[in-house]
């Protein structure tokens, strides 16, 4: 099995992904141990000396007023972790948590959070080893970082809280020790080295990051599949007209489509028919080329956020200074978020438009709802329904969270980013527009077979053939919950994209 070594500076989105879904293992790259322990060293030094710092001879938040004497710094770490782990509701699911430890670990490894070297390897080994923190998915206001969540992922190093282990709930203390792993006792420092960060909001953004970035591209074959099932003609996709207004993402769009319907029978059979289509069809470029261009947007705050320090106070050995500040305001993280659930809930509001099309026989020339015998059978009058109560809830969810905030800590966090929520509602923003955007091609599917013995283009014809192996051509109706699911399963997967891209390449 791959292993990503990790140096702080150099993990990619796809390193996380292969973390987080793929079991890899992960090991700390030996120069930069070397940090971590300069880092550890310079703060035990502090607490000798008896000087005032942060969260380490100090309270938190409000309580940064209160001294702590260096005898009871162990016990004013502890006491943050217990404290802080009060989350609520579903935990959240092994690829995030795998995400977490992920993200926090390459945060750590970089020196300049205080932690030992003894600490940060226990979470390498967990991660490793499948011990998976039980971590509420509630609880993070994103500032200071996610202080409720990480705080979860933290105690379990001490053997306290629960986890998931061989398939199991359990005990930290149990799973550490079947595993042959011992829990520490935290130094210094080290208990708000593990908590205030952005790991948490972060995990669940790279991995909505990613799967949006997919669902791009199953856009684009939905798209082209409703075009040759609805006949619509290929002038709007001329690269001239895209040229003039050279967005990257229209421009991209633009070309898959193009790629996707070369060599159709349908095309050429209809193209003659007008000049153009519903807008559903005509503005596929520009739409869903805005919305990837959004996507390219969140990829590079992602991108910078997993290899970016993000708690407080940060250590500067070199210089010998400890200073507050406030990289653990996820702000950058909500706005992105934000941004990436509006961009994705437009691929789900214009897919529902062309699916509302399929259906009425009145705009698409087709038999009403796909169905020959349409009256004793309803065909696919109630999927665009669906179709219609998952775009209607992403409208709802798309509303920002990142202008939301409360005050926390008694007014000295008197600003927060609301980012953990953010993340998590795109997330179900992204969910709901894989299920509209499923529920399309199985129409458009159904569809194409009206233009029989004529064949779409290499590309859609590739997708046609895997939706017909799973789900068959409909005569009268069925029951169609398990034949929306079986499509739904090709799109969250990618295996519809490589079916395709198998037959034609690489989509952009």
């Amino acid at each position: 099995m791959e292993t990503i070594h990790l140096n702080g500076h150099s993990l990619t989105l796809e390193d996380v992904v292969k973390v987080a879904r793929g079991g890899c293992r992960v090991d700390l790259d030996p120069a930069a141990k070397a940090f971590v322990q300069r880092g550890a060293s310079i703060v035990e030094k502090w607490v000798e000396e008896g000087r005032v710092v942060y969260g380490i001879t100090t309270g938190f938040g409000d309580l940064a007023s209160v001294t702590i004497p260096s005898e009871q710094s162990e016990t004013l770490q502890e006491n943050l972790l217990k404290s802080h782990a009060s989350g609520v509701g579903d935990p959240f699911d092994e690829a995030v948590v795998r995400a977490i430890m992920l993200l926090r670990i390459n945060t750590l490894i970089r020196g300049f959070s205080g932690i030992s070297l003894e600490t940060l390897s226990l979470l390498v080994d967990m991660l490793n080893c499948g011990i998976h923190p039980v971590i509420p998915s509630q609880g993070s206001v994103g500032a200071s970082g996610d202080l409720c969540p990480l705080s979860h992922l933290a105690i379990a190093l001490l053997g306290l809280g629960e986890v998931f282990y061989k398939g199991q709930r359990m005990s930290a203390a149990r799973a550490l020790e079947q595993a042959g792993l011992k829990p520490i006792k935290l130094k210094p420092k080290e208990g708000l080295a593990l908590n205030n960060g952005t790991a948490a909001t972060t995990a669940v953004a790279s991995l909505a990051l990613y799967d949006a970035l997919k669902l791009s591209k199953v856009a684009d074959i939905a798209g082209a599949m409703s075009l040759e099932a609805l006949h619509g003609v290929p002038y709007a996709f001329d690269p001239r007209t895209h040229d003039l207004r050279p967005h990257f993402g229209q421009r991209a769009s633009a070309s898959n489509v193009r790629r996707l319907i070369e060599g159709s029978e349908i095309i050429e059979a209809f193209k003659a028919a007008r000049v153009q289509d519903a807008y559903s069809l005509r503005c596929i470029p520009q739409v869903h080329g805005a919305s990837r261009d959004a996507l390219d947007f969140v990829r590079q705050k992602i991108d910078i956020e997993i290899n970016s320090v993000t708690d407080n106070p940060l250590i500067f050995p070199a210089d010998g200074e400890a200073l507050s500040g406030g990289n653990f305001h996820a702000q950058p993280i909500a706005l992105a978020m934000d941004f990436l659930g509006i961009a994705v809930a437009e691929f789900a509001n214009i897919s529902e438009r062309r699916v509302a099309r399929l259906v009425d026989h009145k705009l698409s020339g087709l038999p009403a709802f796909l169905m020959e015998n349409s009256g004793v059978n309803s065909g696919f009058m109630i999927p665009q329904y669906v179709c219609a109560a998952l775009v209607s809830e992403n409208k709802v969810l798309a509303h920002p969270s990142s202008v939301d905030s409360i005050p926390t800590s008694a007014g000295q966090e008197d600003h927060v980013s609301m980012g953990a929520y953010a993340a998590r509602k795109a997330r179900n923003i992204l969910s709901n527009a894989q299920k509209v955007i499923a529920i399309e091609m199985l129409a458009a599917a159904q569809a194409l077979e009206f233009s029989l013995p004529l064949k779409p283009g290499k590309g859609v014809y590739m997708a046609y053939q895997l939706i017909r192996e799973k789900v068959p051509f409909l005569e009268e109706d069925a029951f169609m919950a398990p034949l929306v699911s079986e499509v739904v399963k090709l799109v969250e997967s990618g295996e519809i994209i490589n079916a395709v891209e198998g037959e034609i390449g690489e989509l952009d």
